[in-house]
């Protein structure tokens, strides 16, 4: 029946709660936009920030990388004013720490190629697997079996320890379920231990200049720095401080054991997978294997980088939008995550990350010494 001012008549359908015009198709309301916007509003603008601010030359010399910022920003925020915007804001914020992290961890493989693998050469593939092994099964056995942590914790650090810091720390939380509390306080020990690093790695290679008691050439410090420090942005800016060749080697080193990043989630979703079905009797037949399909993703993206079909224009443009994925995804840890949660979790886990950094500066070595004899590395 038309209307009383002669107009057309508007109808509403409550189903789809969308406008609709005779003739016309419905205009379905952007719920979904809706409901993850604000989250999502929220934790790019503290991306945006992170990025800018990681571009001060204090922060760049020093190894802290936007990611870092990401997460302490995402703190402030999150233990100040975002209760109260937590209603609105809770869909896009987890949205950010889940799906953004896992395709940010899948274009992450545009940083490398399988070429990297020849600039350091078979020798440093093994020193990185050999120290990646030992690190991480050291963090499995002292944190539960010393310190008493949750294994969920310990393996959380054991991965940012033994591969690639706050990345490889949010790339296995997902595997071992971890809770974001959990995957905060791995990544804070990666923060601080890797901000050491900076400092102690070229002091180490200075002493040992001085006072000839190993030899290292400064490619030996390379691979060295490369495959024991925890985050890229630290080995960058612990090679610089030795030297040109040195900060090449070390983040081509580096980047060698990020690659491995891949096969270690699905190595690992497998062990988990059996021990738990072990540890539920020999009823319950064996735990279902969950392969990361982000992992796949990466190993996918970095044979595609791999063969130079993109144009370095559009590498240089993906990586940018990469890191401001994973700063979204960094931002939105921090922003759930309550510093009641950290001070719970007390001095255990700073002691494994603390025993872990001993033993990546002294085993690391110890391996770098003894696998470049074995192999005889030039």
């Amino acid at each position: 029946m038309p209307s009383a001012s002669g107009g057309r008549r508007t109808e509403l359908h409550p189903a789809t709660h969308a406008t609709t015009l005779p003739n016309e198709a419905p205009v379905v309301a952007p719920s979904y936009l809706r409901r993850m916007g604000p989250g999502l509003l929220l934790t790019g603008a503290i991306a945006f920030a992170a990025i800018h601010l990681g571009e001060f030359g204090w922060l760049q010399a020093h190894g802290i990388s936007p990611l870092t910022l990401a997460i302490v920003l995402g703190m402030g925020i999150g233990n100040t004013v975002y209760p109260r915007m937590a209603p609105t804001a809770d869909p896009g914020v987890g949205f950010s720490k889940a799906n953004l992290l896992r395709l940010g961890i899948v274009l992450y493989g545009l940083r490398l190629t399988f070429q990297d693998i020849g600039a350091v050469g078979w020798t440093g593939v093994a020193i990185d697997a050999a120290v990646l092994c030992s690190t991480f099964g050291l963090a499995c056995f002292l944190g539960t079996r010393v310190f008493g942590l949750d294994r969920q914790t310990a393996m959380l650090i054991g991965a940012g320890s033994s591969i690639c810091g706050a990345a490889a720390v949010m790339a296995a939380a997902p595997v071992v379920r971890g809770r974001a509390e959990q995957v905060l306080v791995a990544v804070a020990t990666v923060v601080v231990f890797g901000t050491l690093a900076i400092f102690l790695y070229p002091a180490l290679y200075r002493l040992d200049a001085q006072y000839g008691l190993i030899g290292l050439s400064p490619k030996a410090y390379g691979v060295f720095a490369g495959s024991t420090i925890h985050e890229v942005a630290q080995v960058v800016a612990a090679g610089r401080a030795v030297g040109e060749q040195a900060a090449d080697t070390a983040v081509i080193a580096k980047m060698v054991r990020v690659m491995m990043l891949a096969p270690f989630l699905i190595l690992l979703s497998a062990w988990l997978s059996r021990a738990d079905a072990k540890h539920a009797g020999a009823g319950a037949g064996r735990g279902r294997i969950v392969v990361p399909w982000f992992a796949l993703g990466f190993v996918a993206v970095v044979g595609l980088h791999s063969l130079a079909v993109l144009p370095a224009a559009v590498v240089a443009h993906a990586i940018e939008v990469d890191t401001v994925l994973l700063a979204m995804a960094m931002a939105g840890l921090g922003l759930t995550t309550h510093v009641s949660a950290i001070r719970k979790a007390g001095f255990r886990p700073l002691a494994l990350a603390a025993l872990l950094f001993a033993w990546l500066v002294g085993g690391g070595l110890a391996i770098n010494l003894g696998m470049g004899a074995l192999l005889a590395q030039p």
